[in-house]
């Protein structure tokens, strides 16, 4: 028995409310756990892109003042 077998005689509101809203609170958790998984991953790829750069920056200032031979 398929699954638009099952549906076909519900009311639409068993479809479209009722259905997505238990899988909101049987899979709630869930989902809140790897939606802030990605969140937190993002943010750390972020500030891992920003120390780089900011190192890279640092780096090239250094270089270009010490190749000048001010010290």
């Amino acid at each position: 028995m398929a699954v638009r077998e099952i549906f076909a005689g519900m009311p639409w509101w068993v479809k479209w409310i009722a259905v997505p809203v238990l899988a909101i609170v049987v899979f709630g958790g869930l989902i809140a756990s790897v939606v802030g998984f990605v969140i937190g991953l993002l943010f750390k790829v972020l500030v891992f892109v920003i120390l780089v750069g900011g190192l890279i920056f640092v780096v090239r200032k250094f270089m270009s003042s010490s190749s000048r031979g001010d010290w």
